[in-house]
C-alpha cells in the first residue's frame, strides 16, 4: 500500500494523539506479500510475464490464496490512510499530496521501469514461442484502448498507483461529504447496523452488486468491473475509521468472519478444482455466476477485515525495523517487479530443479531490490522526491515521525 506514509493516529477521549502502529505493520506486511506474490509467479500456473517450463501446484495454491483478497486489502488500507490524511488536510492539500506521492511516482516509474519489463517479457515470449513478432508489434498488441487497463499497459505493476490516484480524486467529494453533518449521520447509521452481531458482513453487498452488474459488461481485474470493485474497498477503508464502532464490530465478530472467510475460500477452490471456474465466472445469467461472485466477494471482504483484526490484536507496537520499513516501502514497491523479471528471465533458462530456481528468484530479488534502495534512493534526495518518499526530519524520534 504505497501511499500510506501519512499520519495514522487515533484521537482518544483524553485528546492525545496515539499512533496506530498496527496500520504501519500491515502496510509493511502487505508490501512483503506483494513481493512474494510476484516473486513466485514464474513458477505457478497463473499466466505472467516470465514463466518457467516446470510449474508447481503448491506454489499455485500459495498464490491463489491471495488472489481474491490481496489487492482489495491494499485498497482498504489505502482508504483508511485517507481518513487520517484528511483529518489535518484540506481537500486541496490532500489532492496535491496524492499528486506528489502517487501520480509522479507512477509517471516516473512507467518511463524508467516499464520499458525494461516490456523488453524482457517480449524476449522471453519470443524465445519460448509464445509470441512471434518484433518488440514494436508486441507493444502494439497489448494496447488496451481507453479505460483503467491503460494503467497496466503503461505502468505494469504500477497500475496500483494509477488506480489509487484516480480513487483519491474520485472519492474526495465523498470523503468531504462524510465529514459534514449529513455524512456523519450516514456513518452513524452504518455503525448502528454493525452493532448487531454479524452486521459487518452487510458490507459485502456493495462490492457484490458491482461484480454482478459490471462483470458481464467489462470483465477483468483491471477493467471497469475490477476498477469500481476496488474503489468500493477504498471508500470502505475510509468509513471503517470514521467511527470506532466499526472496529469494535471487527473484534467482536472475528470468529464469524474467520468462519465465513474459510468457508467461502474453500468453495471458490472447489469450483476451481471442479473445472467450473471460467464457466461460472464468465457466464452471466447462470446460477453458478452468482454463486461464484458471491463466494469470491465474501472471501475478499472477510479476509481483508480479518487482517485488520490481526493487526489490532498483535501488531500495535513500534520499533526501529518498522520505521525503516515504512520509509523503504514505496521505493521497494516501485523497484521490486523489474528486478524479479530481470532475474527470472535468466533463471528460468537454467538446467536445474524448480526449487533452486524459485529460491534464487525470491532471495536474489529481495537482496537486489533492497540494495538498490539503500545505495541510491535512500542516499539521493532527488531520487527520494521522484519515488514519492518524504525525507525524515533530522532529530525526529520514531514516535514523532508521523509523515505530517
Amino acid at each position: 500500500m504505497p501511499s500510506t506514509n501519512v499520519t495514522t493516529q487515533a484521537q482518544p477521549s483524553s485528546g492525545k494523539s496515539v499512533r496506530l502502529h498496527y496500520l504501519d505493520w500491515l502496510y509493511v506486511l502487505a508490501i512483503v506479500g506483494v513481493f512474494l506474490f510476484h516473486a513466485v509467479h514464474p513458477f505457478d500456473l497463473i499466466d505472467w510475464h516470465i514463466e518457467n517450463a516446470e510449474q508447481s501446484i503448491v506454489v499455485t495454491l500459495f498464490a491463489v490464496f491471495f488472489v481474491p483478497w490481496g489487492m482489495p486489502f491494499f485498497f482498504l488500507m489505502a482508504g483508511s490512510s485517507s481518513w487520517f490524511a484528511l483529518r489535518k488536510r484540506t481537500g486541496r492539500q490532500y489532492a496535491v499530496e496524492r499528486i506528489k506521492r502517487l501520480l509522479f511516482p507512477f509517471i516516473i516509474g512507467s518511463i524508467l521501469l516499464s520499458p525494461i519489463q516490456l523488453y524482457l517479457e517480449w524476449s522471453h515470449k519470443t524465445q519460448t514461442g509464445v509470441f512471434v513478432g518484433s518488440l514494436q508489434e508486441f507493444f502494439a498488441s497489448s494496447n488496451p484502448g481507453f479505460g483503467p487497463r491503460l494503467f497496466t499497459w503503461a505502468g505494469y505493476h504500477l497500475w496500483f498507483l494509477g488506480f489509487l490516484f484516480a480513487y483519491s480524486l474520485i472519492a474526495l467529494p465523498i470523503f468531504l461529504w462524510l465529514k459534514q453533518d449529513a455524512g456523519r449521520r450516514f456513518t452513524d447509521w452504518l455503525a448502528g447496523l454493525c452493532q448487531r452481531r454479524g452486521g459487518i458482513l452487510l458490507a459485502i453487498i456493495p462490492p457484490l452488486l458491482v461484480q454482478i452488474v459490471l462483470q458481464p459488461l467489462h470483465p477483468g481485474e483491471y477493467d471497469w468491473a475490477g476498477f469500481v470493485y476496488k474503489l468500493v474497498f477504498f471508500v470502505s477503508g475510509y468509513i471503517l475509521y470514521a467511527d470506532p464502532r466499526f472496529r469494535q464490530a471487527i473484534r467482536r465478530d472475528r470468529l464469524l468472519l474467520f468462519i465465513v472467510a474459510i468457508t467461502t475460500m474453500l468453495a471458490v477452490l472447489a469450483i476451481g478444482f471442479a473445472g467450473l471456474l471460467f464457466e461460472w465466472s464468465e457466464t452471466p445469467g447462470i446460477p453458478g455466476f452468482y454463486l461464484f461472485w458471491s463466494m469470491n466477494t465474501a472471501t475478499s471482504w472477510c479476509w481483508s477485515i480479518l487482517m485488520l483484526y490481526v493487526g489490532m490484536r498483535f501488531l500495535d507496537f513500534s520499533n526501529e525495523w518498522l520505521q525503516y520499513a515504512r520509509q523503504a516501502g514505496l521505493p521497494f514497491f516501485l523497484l521490486h517487479q523489474p528486478v524479479i523479471i530481470a532475474i527470472a528471465f535468466y533463471v528460468v533458462q537454467w538446467e536445474t530443479g524448480i526449487l533452486v530456481k524459485l529460491l534464487t528468484v525470491v532471495f536474489g530479488s529481495f537482496v537486489i531490490t533492497l540494495g538498490l534502495y539503500e545505495l541510491f534512493v535512500r542516499r539521493i534526495p532527488a531520487l527520494q522526491a521522484l519515488f514519492g518518499v518524504k525525507p525524515r526530519k533530522k532529530g525526529a524520534s520514531a514516535q514523532s515521525q508521523t509523515g505530517e
